[in-house]
């Protein structure tokens, strides 16, 4: 390295998998190169080193560099083990190979600090022992992490199960959460994802601060309570939305026939790149949007009759999932519906005038998405912290509408086209559309100069900067 790139600070990422983990981290860390004059190492998973993870960090600035740990032995973790687990252990068993990488980084750059993810925090001891700032990333919202710093007490205080519960969940800031709707590895306290999870909530208190995916107008209550001081508990600093940028070259078919159509009239369907739907349910799902009689955009992914998570790390579906539709559904709504398999270009569509409405599952990363480009959604959760993100979106910010399952756990095609009719063109839609209106207007000030995640970052870099004089 030359002697003016010796001098640049230099931090250290490790990222947990998933590509919703990797976005926003890439656009902070874009944002540090360009605003502060950083340089940045991805450290990532052997797990996640795949084409979708390798082809995204190669087309990151070159003062964003990357290094695989190499891959743990998993053979005696169970083949039905949670995300959790499976994450917490790997990461666990890499931290030999992390000190490795992290002692490379010393000799070779100006580190001056180590950001970890989420599942990633048993990291800090690395970072402790080689004299290295360590702080942590929170790709989610205030809210998790509210519940992530109560929980060693709530699961002293709290002797049944979550959603036995009479009462809901009061975390401070934040909208009350039924028991049931709890983020998911915390459904059943026999299972080791409960262990980890409680096992990463003691660390967080250990992170010299923790970044937040996450802005003070959309959480304003628990911005408040956890930006002040508080003995025991690291900086709090919301720095988002931090969101992908938009990539496409404009070319996609789903985006020519977006420019078709009537603008705000078109309701976009997909739950994310790891959420899948039941048979059943996805049946009721097409039924529900042709009753509808609404335009609509449907990713659509082939089902699975297991967890829903079940595809989280390959992002995989089926050859072609166009087969699982009702019989008759692609001719009895030509014109009207477009439906595309496994993927489409969500930030652009998003963006593009014709998009009316989000159905969503929730995930934070399309919550910032939509709420970004002001877009109104229907809240259709599916594992982690979505029913949490839910919640939130229906009863704190007003910005979603939420179908009500049946007592066989399905919402029915009645329902769905009520909601989606209820969003596109009722008095409720109206109402949520306005308010969306006025939370993106409230990102474009966070982010802008003298904003608050502005300066929240400004703050961070600044210390991290001051570590190395």
């Amino acid at each position: 390295m030359d002697a003016a790139g010796s001098r640049r600070f230099h931090l250290a990422v490790l990222p947990t998998p998933g590509m919703g983990h990797l976005f926003p981290l890439a656009e902070l860390s874009k944002l540090l190169v360009q605003r502060h004059n950083f340089t940045v190492t991805f450290i990532t998973f052997a797990v996640a080193d795949n084409k979708a993870t390798q082809t995204f960090l190669s087309t990151l600035p070159s003062s964003i560099t990357s290094i695989s740990l190499p891959s743990v032995p998993v053979d005696d973790v169970p083949s039905d083990a949670s995300i959790e687990t499976r994450m917490s252990i790997v990461s666990i068993r890499s931290l030999p190979a992390l000190r490795s990488v992290l002692l490379d980084l010393q000799s070779s750059t100006n580190l001056v600090a180590f950001l970890a993810d989420f599942f990633a925090t048993d990291g800090f001891q690395i970072a402790r022992d080689l004299g290295i700032l360590y702080y942590m990333f929170i790709p989610t919202n205030l809210q998790l992490l509210s519940l992530m710093l109560q929980l060693p007490a709530l699961d002293a205080a709290v002797k049944c199960p979550y959603q036995d519960l009479k009462e809901p969940i009061k975390l401070p800031g934040c909208v009350p959460i039924p028991g049931p709707e709890i983020v998911t590895p915390l459904l059943d306290r026999s299972n080791d994802a409960y262990k980890w999870m409680l096992h990463h909530a003691a660390l967080y208190r250990q992170a010299q601060g923790i970044l937040v995916n996450s802005f003070s107008a959309i959480e304003p209550g628990a911005a408040k309570l956890l930006t002040e001081e508080e003995e025991g508990r690291p900086p709090v600093y919301p720095i988002g939305p931090m969101i992908k940028a938009s990539s496409s070259s404009g070319a996609s078919p789903c985006l020519k026939w977006l420019d078709e159509q009537p603008q705000g009239s078109v309701l976009f369907v997909s739950f994310g790149s790891a959420g899948t739907l039941t048979k059943k349910q996805l049946e009721k799902l097409a039924l529900g949007l042709e009753a509808s009689k609404q335009r609509f955009l449907f990713v659509l992914r082939s089902p699975c009759d297991e967890d829903s998570s079940s595809t989280y790390f390959t992002a995989q579906t089926k050859e072609n999932p166009l087969v699982y539709l009702p019989e008759g559904f692609i001719e009895r709504t030509q014109g009207v519906g477009f439906v595309v398999p496994s993927w489409a270009p969500q930030i652009e569509v998003l963006a593009h005038s014709s998009t009316g409405g989000f159905l969503s599952h929730c995930g934070w990363n399309s919550t910032l998405e939509s709420v970004t480009h002001g877009v109104p959604m229907i809240a259709w959760p599916l594992f982690a912290e979505q029913a949490m993100n839910a919640m939130m979106l229906v009863e704190g910010v007003k910005i979603a509408i939420r179908p009500k399952k049946g007592d066989d756990g399905l919402i029915d095609s009645e329902e769905i086209a009520r909601v989606v009719k209820e969003l596109m063109e009722g008095e409720e839609g109206k109402v949520l559309r306005n308010r969306v209106k006025e939370l993106k207007e409230a990102t474009a000030v966070a982010l802008a100069e003298g904003g608050s995640s502005y300066k929240a970052l400004n703050e961070v870099a600044d210390k991290w900067k001051s570590f190395a004089l």
